[in-house]
């Protein structure tokens, strides 16, 4: 019975992320991701985004794993030798390359280059808002189903290690802690999540963050 119960939570909050996500796409405008910021990091934001090519455009794959008994989210620690948030948690992707036709295949490329990820598994179910950063990339976030654990690879110059955070996890926004970063003198609000060892913190927790909100939005739907 037990196991009966569980996946017919799990297959709810499969159909909880579906509900949760119907409607996004990624036409333009791209809707932006609400950061919080103080007033004069957001002028910050707004003239990078009204300038031409200074924001660069990147995507990431935010993996959703259905296993046989639970969902979760597939993440990466990045390599400790990487000039860029190195030893950082972060979902798979990276920069957009002029071959890449939409930010889709953006994030399937680098899903695949970072941890071997094969695209023919990835059910994109879709998108969360852009996400601009302070190294200067405006992140499109893309969300896909795979059906079970994936055979992966990581590349060893890019990705420590991978591992999965419980899909529960999320139901709970209290589980979000609130920080303060200081940057260029200003203080720049962000996310944390702990879980086990790992610390989520910056532009992906602020994507997760909004992944539990729409979640909480969609769970009387």
């Amino acid at each position: 019975m037990d196991i009966v119960d569980t996946r017919s939570q799990d297959m709810g909050l499969e159909r909880q992320l579906r509900v949760a996500l119907a409607g996004t796409h990624l036409e333009m405008p791209r809707p932006r991701a609400q950061l919080g910021l103080p007033s004069a990091a957001e002028r910050m934001f707004d003239r990078m985004l009204a300038g031409t090519g200074v924001l660069r455009p990147a995507a990431v794959l935010v993996p959703v794993i259905r296993h046989a008994d639970r969902l979760s989210v597939l993440l990466t620690v990045r390599a400790a030798g990487l000039r860029a948030h190195g030893g950082q948690i972060a979902f798979p992707g990276g920069a957009r390359d002029a071959d890449d036709a939409s930010a889709v295949d953006n994030a399937l490329r680098e899903a695949q280059e970072e941890v071997g990820l094969d695209p023919s598994g990835v059910e994109i179910v879709g998108y969360l808002n852009d996400y601009p950063t302070l190294s200067r990339f405006l992140v499109t976030p893309v969300v896909g189903l795979i059906d079970g654990a994936p055979a992966l690879s990581p590349h060893d110059g890019e990705v420590a290690e991978v591992f999965e955070l419980p899909f529960e996890m999320l139901a709970d926004r209290q589980r979000f802690e609130r920080k303060i970063l200081t940057r260029d003198g200003l203080n720049v609000p962000f996310f944390e999540l702990n879980w086990q060892q790992y610390r989520i913190w910056g532009a992906t927790a602020g994507m997760l963050w909004e992944l539990a909100g729409r979640m909480s939005d969609s769970d009387c739907l």
